[in-house]
């Protein structure tokens, strides 16, 4: 059975079928070969894989993001973040930061904040005088931060594989080394812009000027409020917190900014019931490929094969961040998650780790995976929108993959990062 599994997987996925009809594909054909377990397991397994409370806040957040998006509040967003930092040397690479670290509030999916601000914020810096490879691949970059700031939809499905941590105890725990990555990234920024003559985009703005554009840009900022603070009031569970987002966007769009009606609205739903349906078949598919993983007892010998290497829980660690790091370059995130966190989170019991920082650690690692190449989700959105050569800007970004890479590092090396915050709000459990 462990062969047929394999052998289809692989060759599937090299011959270019999607990777959820792959999985899927692949565990049909290993029950054939092995022939004692019921085919029923099959749409069990698919059904099971989906049928959870805690996802389908997935569907809520995503559509969210997109109502937010139609009433549009990106120009608001961004007006308030250069009234911040746009006159900073490199100024509108800042603004791009400080708003995907806004937006990230509100989406929770890299590919969404690169098709909808990053895709703005990359026409304002090439007509500033930004390279255009350069752009590209700083808004690439500057996505990643959407998966880690909360609400987070990797976070919710690591949680979905692992019983060990709670969604809210992740999206708490995305707050550090979120503020890390943007920190990590503007720096980056600064520094080419020096060295290229990038220069600030506006001069700096009064503080009345500042009120003003906060006082347009309120109803953007206070998504994220109720988000966070209905969860940790313990008002609202994540999945009701992401319902009341999508009303709240509604009145928005509706009675604020007054950008949508019955046609937007339906366009919107459509799109978002497209997206969630995408992300919800391959959660299906791969909660059947993780299943017989799990009965072809890969967790257990993958524990005890890093068992005989090291009992050291730091080397684990770096060991799990490289083998995460190598197999996201050649997988989408959402079968990632559900296929390697089954066969790794057990690690955290066998050496005494946190599964907290752990799964911190994971989240981190596998969204910068997307956008480092070949199989990059965010960089392949980003090329489309611009059109320049994939190539061209996989090159670009080297800088800001290395910048978030140091973040990874001190994510590792210091676990307090990923637990202090969570702690002090109780949910590290």
């Amino acid at each position: 059975m462990a062969a047929a599994l394999w052998i289809v997987f692989l060759v599937g996925g090299a011959i270019g079928i999607p990777l959820a009809f792959v999985m899927g594909g692949s565990g049909l054909v290993a029950l054939v070969v092995e022939g004692k377990l019921s085919l029923m397991s099959v749409p069990q397994r698919f059904f099971n894989g989906i049928n959870s409370f805690p996802l389908m806040a997935v569907p809520f957040f995503i559509l969210a993001a997109d109502l937010m998006s139609a009433s549009a509040i990106t120009s608001s967003i961004l007006r308030f973040t250069n009234s911040l930092v746009g006159h900073i040397r490199g100024g509108l690479g800042h603004v791009a930061v400080l708003s995907e670290m806004v937006f990230s509030g509100i989406s929770g999916s890299a590919l969404a904040d690169a098709a909808g601000p990053g895709a703005v914020m990359m026409r304002m810096m090439q007509r500033a005088g930004y390279e255009s490879h350069y752009s590209a691949a700083f808004v690439a970059a500057t996505a990643v931060l959407g998966p880690l700031i909360p609400p987070s939809i990797i976070a919710i499905v690591y949680a979905m594989a692992d019983s060990r941590v709670t969604v809210a105890g992740l999206f708490m725990a995305g707050v550090v080394p979120g503020i890390l990555v943007g920190g990590a990234l503007a720096l980056t920024n600064y520094v080419i812009s020096v060295r290229h003559g990038y220069k600030y985009t506006s001069k700096k703005a009064s503080w009345g000027d500042r009120l003003r554009s906060l006082w347009k840009a309120t109803p953007a900022l206070t998504m994220p409020l109720i988000i966070f603070g209905g969860i940790l009031s313990g008002i609202f569970t994540v999945t009701e917190a992401a319902a009341v987002a999508v009303f709240y966007a509604l009145f928005v769009g509706l009675f604020l900014t007054r950008k949508l009606n019955f046609r937007i609205i339906m366009k919107v739903f459509l799109q978002g019931g497209l997206v969630s349906s995408a992300a919800l078949l391959i959660v299906a598919m791969a909660s059947l490929f993780s299943w017989l993983l799990t009965i072809l007892q890969l967790p257990q010998t993958v524990a005890l094969t890093i068992g005989k290497v090291t009992t050291s829980p730091m080397v684990v660690m770096w060991l799990v961040a490289l083998f995460v790091f190598i197999c996201g370059k050649f997988l989408d995130v959402l079968p990632a998650v559900i296929i390697l966190v089954p066969v790794l989170a057990p690690l955290t019991d066998q050496f005494h780790i946190d599964p907290l920082y752990f799964a911190n650690c994971f989240i981190l690692n596998i969204s910068i995976c997307l956008v480092t190449p070949p199989v990059a989700g965010v960089l392949f959105v980003i090329t489309s929108i611009s059109r320049l050569k994939f190539e061209r800007i996989s090159r670009a970004i080297l800088p800001m993959v290395l910048a978030e890479l140091v973040v990874l590092v001190f994510v590792i090396l210091f676990p307090a990062l990923s637990v202090v915050f969570p702690g002090w709000l109780g949910f590290t459990h």
